[in-house]
């Protein structure tokens, strides 16, 4: 996954044009220092309440998004070109699992007995720990951050959020959000930090925790600091899934339906099929749609409903990476078919890559251990399931992986042999606010959503008793 630069400062550059919309001060000191003092005020009373009283906030902000899913979608769109329609479904797809986590706190945080114990009673609770730093990138700006804040809320912790620099009004939007919906004040705080001023706050006493979502550099960066002193981290790093087709009833449709998924998000999803790995008696056909498909495509503007435009990357240095990437793998010998070239939108403008098929990819070309996050689909021809294992966990990530074949047996023990931390059948990926998500290898450590997202920064205590004490 990349990331931008925080030395370029927070601003609002809509993609579909290049053009600079909005700047945003990067906060002093003084700010992080006040926002401190804030959260660990704000958590020593938030911590206190029920979970009854702090699931019916965060209910409630499951129903504002809900309520203004549309209007929140259109400032995505404008900020990191998503497609609209996809960004309605993200701020849905939010409120879900805020909503998720009001519902089910109770039983999520109830106090878990203890069996066989040879006193009166042990049991584990579930409590917060104090204020935490969430550090969250720019391709989903408001499902990544529903994903870490929901269940932290519920638990009774606090939130410090450094999101990316290139979504600064949906950063805001949230803030305001979230205190609209009855958040007291210092509990869920937006800040345009620095990265010495993120420093800061990881070394702070105080701070108990960061999640980071985003690139394999900036986590190793973050855990470096967080180890040093003592803080608990949950990364969700970089990806390059394996989407294997073992068998179809017709390699045409097959190759449709893992464009549709690659194309999801323009490409600029952790999880998305970077890899797909196909059977040699399928692989032709399958190819050639992909070709054939990917060629028909148009860039266009972002909030366009037709199946054949493709909308910009985030960022120009996005853009331009990923050209740079395929041209890369083109020079050490792989075949493109078409596209990963830089390219106009509509209006002359716009940070736009053509989607891209590319074969021909060994061991030695630098795409095959790359993320290359856009839309490029890359194919592998493989005469055996074996093979399709042995190459689906060639790869320093392990984030997630599915499996495709008309003999359902097949396919189960394929994705039962995949080194990853989501392993799908029959399915792209599944998703669900209680379904939950994370990796492993260099895609990170930790989940987020379900029942396992509240545990990751609770205080899983144990409370024994004896029993009274006789004299």
């Amino acid at each position: 996954m990349t990331t931008t630069s925080a030395s370029q400062g927070y601003r609002t550059i809509n993609p579909a044009t290049g053009e600079l919309l909005k700047s945003f001060d990067n906060a002093t000191d003084q700010q992080i220092a006040d926002a401190l003092d804030a959260s660990q005020a704000a958590y020593e009373q938030w911590s206190q309440k029920s979970v009854a009283e702090r699931a019916a906030v965060v209910k409630r902000i499951s129903e504002l998004l809900a309520e203004r899913s549309k209007d929140i979608a259109a400032l995505i769109t404008m900020e990191m070109g998503k497609s609209l329609g996809a960004a309605v479904g993200e701020v849905r797809y939010s409120a879900q699992i805020f909503g998720y986590y009001a519902d089910e706190a109770e039983e999520l945080l109830a106090d878990q007995p203890i069996k066989q114990f040879s006193g009166q009673e042990a049991f584990v609770q579930r409590l917060p720990i104090g204020p935490l730093l969430g550090i969250m990138p720019w391709n989903f700006p408001v499902y990544q951050v529903a994903r870490f804040v929901a269940p932290n809320l519920v638990l009774g912790n606090t939130i410090l959020l450094k999101h990316a620099e290139i979504n600064p009004q949906v950063a805001q939007l949230l803030e305001e959000l979230f205190t609209e919906a009855g958040l007291p004040e210092g509990v869920y705080q937006n800040l345009f930090a620095t990265h010495d001023q993120i420093s800061t706050i990881i070394a702070d006493p105080r701070v108990q925790g960061v999640s980071l979502t985003g690139s394999e550099r900036a986590g190793a960066a973050v855990a470096e600091q967080a180890g040093r002193h003592l803080k608990k981290v949950v990364l969700e790093l970089g990806g390059s899934d394996p989407y294997i087709v073992l068998s179809a009833p017709d390699a045409r449709a097959a190759a449709r339906d893992a464009l549709a998924t690659r194309l999801g998000n323009w490409g600029q999803a952790c999880n998305s099929n970077k890899r797909m790995i196909v059977m040699e008696d399928l692989y032709d056909d399958f190819v050639d749609e992909l070709v054939q498909r990917s060629s028909a495509m148009k860039p266009g503007d972002p909030t366009s409903r037709d199946a054949d435009v493709y909308g910009p990357l985030s960022s120009e240095s996005a853009a331009d990476g990923l050209a740079e990437q395929i041209a890369a793998a083109k020079e050490a010998g792989a075949t493109v078919h078409v596209g990963g070239e830089r390219v106009s939108g509509p209006e002359g403008e716009g940070f736009y890559v053509s989607p891209a098929v590319i074969t021909d990819v060994d061991q030695e070309n630098p795409a095959y251990s790359q993320e290359l996050f856009g839309m490029a689909s890359v194919v592998y021809k493989v005469s055996s399931a074996e093979e399709a294992v042995a190459l689906a966990n060639d790869s320093q990530y392990g984030l997630g992986g599915a499996v495709f074949s008309t003999d359902l047996d097949e396919a189960k023990r394929v994705a039962g042999q995949l080194e990853v931390g989501m392993a799908n059948v029959n399915l792209a990926s599944a998703a669900g606010a209680n379904l939950p998500f994370g990796g492993v290898k260099r895609s990170g450590f930790g989940r987020e959503l379900g029942p396992m997202a509240v545990d990751e920064f609770a205080n899983k205590r144990l409370y024994a008793v004896q029993g009274p004490l006789e004299g």
